[in-house]
């Protein structure tokens, strides 16, 4: 079943009315009923009740998302959050390796304490700490420089801000975070296939598959970098998904106005 965004967004977030200059276009987005004027909305079709939020020439009619554009947007917003989120925890890892080198020797002694702790029960399952790659790790990870911690939490807080920003940017569909999406996500994509080639993991996988979906998306879908005719032709598709735009290019009728409500007459009161 097919999602009408555009009804699916004026029951959100209301219609859009607009009253043109232009007579014959007036006429054809008013109407008259019982319980006063209606105008027809310029995203879902449907006539609203009430007064129109602004009035003016046809041509500065205000651009209404509709259709393909909202379903744009919602993808955006997806992929808003998701940069947020991950903005939010490389936020908390970067702090994490800044506490980290500042209280290495502290660190090392409890994770030493608790190894040797932890050891007879390891052995009891045949585990061997000794030559476990996990623990290697972060035993070298306590031979690290502090000034070389500093650099990698500063690294991934400066990583982080990117992902936040570009999250706000892709929320508010402004053009300079989808420009700034497609340069870096597709930037860390080398990485990411040689994370794979490392380890493969089903995270990974959907990660990559993730990012490389939003970079085409957005890529083809916003005309970035001159592709498919560039901001131009993005601008041109946006004023023609107006419905005001579709009619006067168009040039056809729009869709038959409602009729008037019958008006119900009250009953006379009962004489004393």
């Amino acid at each position: 079943m097919a999602i009408d965004w555009d009804r699916r967004h004026c029951a959100r977030k209301g219609h859009i009315t607009y009253v043109p200059d232009e007579q014959h276009l007036r006429r054809n987005l008013h109407a008259d009923t019982a319980l006063g004027p209606v105008w027809r909305c310029l995203r879902c079709g449907d006539f609203a009740l009430g007064e129109p939020h602004g009035s003016g020439p046809a041509d500065q009619a205000p651009v209404v998302p509709r259709g393909r554009a909202l379903r744009d947007l919602f993808i955006l917003r997806f992929l808003a959050i998701e940069r947020i989120l991950r903005g939010v925890l490389i936020v908390l890892a970067a702090w994490a390796v800044w506490k980290f080198s500042n209280s290495q020797d502290a660190m090392r002694k409890l994770f030493d304490d608790d190894l040797t702790a932890f050891k007879p029960v390891a052995d009891h399952f045949h585990y061997d700490l000794d030559h476990s790659p996990v623990v290697d790790s972060i035993q070298k990870a306590f031979d690290y420089k502090k000034s070389t911690l500093h650099m990698v939490a500063a690294a991934l807080l400066g990583y982080a801000l990117i992902e936040i920003v570009e999250g706000f940017g892709l929320w508010w569909a402004k053009r300079w975070a989808e420009y700034l999406t497609v340069v870096a996500t597709a930037a860390f994509l080398p990485l990411e296939v040689y994370e794979l080639t490392e380890k493969v993991s089903y995270f990974k996988i959907g990660t990559l598959a993730l990012n490389v979906l939003a970079v085409l998306y957005i890529l083809l879908g916003k005309r970035l970098f001159g592709l498919r005719g560039g901001a131009a032709a993005f601008e041109a598709e946006r004023r023609s998904a107006s419905l005001l735009e579709v009619e006067v290019s168009a040039g056809e009728p729009p869709a038959t106005a409602p009729e008037p409500l019958p008006v119900r007459k009250r009953p006379a009161a009962d004489s004393v």
